[in-house]
């Protein structure tokens, strides 16, 4: 079955699996050392991880290691990206809301004008 990469970003345990290995290769079991579940449940979210490209796993000797491919992670950044853009927009315009009003409020009132005030 093919995942996709928000799948597999979705657990925080999945996460934080990326992280440790975004840095170095680190063979399954250094892996699992990190977590307080078992070896099981650690293996079946580096799978989900493969399944999504995410990791690779290389054999070396009798060791398998996990290796980050990050490149997927585009895909979410590319979705992020338009939110960004819709949030920076609306966010434009309230700060340039809020200008007009602070100008509104800066300006004399009829009041303080017949008072002789400015």
């Amino acid at each position: 079955m093919r995942r996709d990469v928000f799948q597999a970003i979705a657990d925080p345990t999945r996460r934080e699996i990326i992280n440790m290995v975004a840095y170095k290769p680190l063979n399954v079991n250094s892996v699992a050392e990190n977590f307080d579940v078992s070896r099981t449940a650690i293996y079946k979210h580096i799978k989900i991880l493969t399944e999504c490209g995410l990791i690779t796993i290389k054999p070396q000797g009798r060791e398998r290691y996990c290796e980050a491919k990050l490149d997927k992670l585009s895909e979410v950044s590319h979705w992020v990206e338009q939110y960004r853009q819709m949030w920076e927009k609306r966010l434009d315009s309230l700060e340039s809301y809020l200008a007009k009003l602070q100008e509104k409020s800066n300006l004399p009132t009829k009041k303080a004008k017949r008072n002789g005030k400015r």
